[in-house]
């Protein structure tokens, strides 16, 4: 479970960074995941969800 929305699946991504000059360097971009604690299957579990996840309503958080 690493670098991935336990909901949505997003994950990382690989691109390009291109400079003005355009000199191309490969990177990665990784999807802002926080750890909370969300009832899964009536039980509260510690997983890793994106913020557009949490902001939007579809994790149940425990209390």
């Amino acid at each position: 479970m690493a670098r991935k929305c336990a909901i949505c699946g997003k994950g990382v991504v690989v691109g390009m960074q291109v400079s003005h000059s355009h000199i191309r360097n490969k990177r990665t971009w990784a999807p802002n995941l926080q750890r909370v604690r969300a009832v899964i299957n009536g039980a509260p579990r510690r997983i890793l969800v994106c913020t557009r996840c949490l902001r939007s309503g579809r994790v149940k958080r425990a209390i």
